[in-house]
């Protein structure tokens, strides 16, 4: 990615899509999350960045962890990320909580953005929860610069979890925003009966947090919102996985080369294991990074990221797999 702005160079890659940065910023957002902001250690700027990106922490001992992007995209001096510990998780939160400190340096993806915000929308509402704040306040902070109408919903567990509240209420949006505590009094409670009873004309709708909630907000919006304004991130597959995979083939277009994928291993093990490498990072379904076209057969979708549109002829190597005998990817 070459750009210059202003007679400066970007911040150089150390390899392909990455970059290492430097750690300029580090505190405590709320109870659980910790916020991070990451320079270039010569002050360059950073590779531009659209609303509802994410970039991947590629951390000691192989852990690759995606994280939001929270900041105006039109910053270029920093990407700003919130982290929640996970005590249930793989390791990488705990390791960027309580070992990784100012001035630490990091390798990190360039952006990439697999929850679009549709900047020319006439309403945009935006529901969080939790951790679920950080893309949302960069769409937040876009719209408000675009002089855009939106709302923007943020509920949390308590007060103590409100991660950058101090921020949001300083903000030229902030009469936008309302709080819910499911701790708080009944009136606040978020009720999405109500708030999605009615949908403006042209309104896109934009949910990002726990898996409960987000299943929640989309259950609801069916009811009178087209899928295609209905935009949800998740940050981890729950899914269950199914009890009795069945064997498939897969073809590669390009070479007419097939291979076999047996039950508990992936599509994306299987061709890696021949030599074909498939670009991965959260090897959940919930980034984007792998997604193939599919030009014959029908997949077994297990991933959060795809809309149903895109699902018509795409699928996420990382997780999916297939309910016809076979699979012709366009690889």
């Amino acid at each position: 990615m070459a750009f210059t702005r202003n007679g400066l160079t970007p911040a150089a890659p150390v390899a392909d899509n990455r970059f290492r940065l430097r750690i300029a910023r580090k505190w405590t957002a709320a109870e659980g999350i910790v916020a991070i902001d990451l320079v270039a250690p010569d002050g360059a700027p950073l590779p531009a960045f659209t609303a509802g990106s994410h970039i991947d922490l590629f951390l000691p001992g192989g852990f690759t962890r995606q994280y939001s992007l929270r900041n105006d995209p039109r910053e270029r001096h920093r990407y700003a990320i919130g982290v929640l510990r996970e005590p249930g998780g793989r390791g990488g939160s705990a390791y960027v909580h309580d070992r990784l400190d100012v001035g630490d340096a990091l390798e990190t993806s360039t952006p990439r953005n697999a929850f679009e915000l549709d900047e020319a929308a006439p309403f945009s509402l935006l529901l969080a929860g939790g951790i679920g704040v950080t893309p949302v306040l960069a769409m937040a902070h876009r719209l408000s610069s675009l002089g855009r109408d939106f709302e923007f919903h943020y509920c949390a567990r308590s007060a103590g979890r409100l991660a950058f509240r101090d921020e949001i209420e300083a903000s030229p949006f902030a009469g936008k925003v309302r709080f819910h505590l499911d701790d708080g009094p009944p009136a606040q409670l978020l009720s999405l009966d109500r708030l999605l009873a009615y949908r403006p004309a042209g309104a896109h709708l934009y949910a990002c947090g726990p898996s409960g909630f987000l299943d929640a907000v989309v259950a609801r919006a069916k009811a009178g919102w087209p899928a295609d304004a209905v935009h949800r991130e998740y940050f981890a597959n729950s899914a269950p996985k199914a009890q009795a995979d069945q064997p498939f083939r897969v073809t590669l277009a390009s070479t007419g080369h097939s291979f076999d994928v047996a039950p508990g291993r992936s599509i994306v093990e299987v061709l890696a294991g021949s030599g074909i490498d498939i670009p991965v990072s959260c090897e959940q379904g919930i980034c984007g990074t792998c997604v193939t076209r599919v030009i014959s057969g029908e997949p077994d979708h297990r991933d959060l990221v795809l809309t149903d549109r895109q699902r018509a002829d795409h699928m996420t190597l990382c997780c999916s797999r297939a309910r016809s005998a076979e699979l012709i990817l366009d690889l």
